[in-house]
């Protein structure tokens, strides 16, 4: 069982505040991340500007992506980023279209997806899967409980590599203890900390705390 990576997801609204954390941040994370609000603001040039910062880290472009896949795969691409988005509810064409694009394709599990549709994503070579607590579930009350960890376990026995997100602190790394999971995912948990650099550099004490070195 490898050592997860720890994500920073730039949930920002413009660059330069983005820029102001990933400064503090990026030398701690192993793999960075261009939100979809900071996507939506301002696109190509916040992952351009982001790749040319730290060129050797992983860069992800979460551009939720549910059409045109190719197209916009093809853009963040070629501005720089490694890994793309899409949404679960995308049909196959079009995530087929945007895995030609990009180094690998990431599903964002939202909603009411199945496990008959994660087997079809394996069938055409889809690596990477991203399990969620989303915002508003968490604003709503759900917490992360035994249904996820069961549904995170199925996923990774299916082959994918399996990334969580969504309302993770320090002290919920525990709960995935003896889980293979890729990567933990984490914005505000750390941009909203007054050091966003030591929040970040707890986040990583713990994980190899966990899973060791």
């Amino acid at each position: 069982m490898s050592r997860p990576n720890l994500q920073i997801a730039l949930d920002h609204n413009d660059l330069e505040h983005a820029l102001a954390d990933v400064f503090k941040v990026g030398p701690v994370v192993d793999i960075i991340e261009v939100g979809t609000i900071l996507c939506l603001q301002e696109g190509q040039k916040a992952i351009r500007c982001i790749r040319g910062i730290f060129p050797e880290k992983t860069l992800v472009a979460d551009t939720k992506c549910a059409d045109a896949g190719g197209t916009v795969a093809k853009n963040v691409a070629e501005a720089g980023a490694d890994y793309m988005t899409v949404i679960c509810c995308a049909t196959i064409p079009t995530m087929e279209a945007a895995k030609k694009e990009v180094e690998e394709l990431q599903v964002e599990l939202y909603g009411d997806w199945t496990f008959e549709q994660a087997a079809a994503w394996r069938e055409i070579g889809i690596k990477q899967a991203i399990y969620h607590q989303s915002r508003d579930a968490l604003i709503a009350g759900e917490t992360w409980g035994e249904k996820d960890l069961l549904k995170v376990k199925k996923l990774i026995k299916m082959g994918f590599n399996v990334s969580v997100t969504g309302g993770l602190s320090v002290d919920t790394l525990k709960l995935f203890e003896g889980i293979d999971v890729y990567t933990f995912i984490t914005g505000r948990g750390i941009t909203a900390a007054a050091d966003p650099g030591e929040a970040a550099q707890d986040f990583k004490n713990e994980i190899i705390r966990i899973w060791g070195q």
